[in-house]
């Protein structure tokens, strides 16, 4: 599977364990709903920038969200 796939369904997985909307990820990270549902379903190619805001959003670090990738 492709990274960019594997790092979406990371985020996916992470923001269910939270409890998450994607629309309440996206206020806590500062990145539009639509954004956030583009980068779990691997369509977007996201930037280092944006996945810092998402980790900020969801209480961990980028080494949390890049284990076991």
């Amino acid at each position: 599977m492709e990274l960019i796939k594997k790092l979406g369904e990371r985020i996916r997985l992470l923001r269910k364990e939270q409890n998450l909307s994607q629309e309440r990820l996206g206020e806590l990270s500062n990145i539009h709903t639509n954004h956030i549902g583009a980068i779990e379903r691997g369509e977007k190619n996201v930037t280092i920038e944006s996945l810092a805001k998402i980790t900020n959003g969801l209480g961990i670090t980028l080494e949390e969200l890049f284990r076991d990738l």
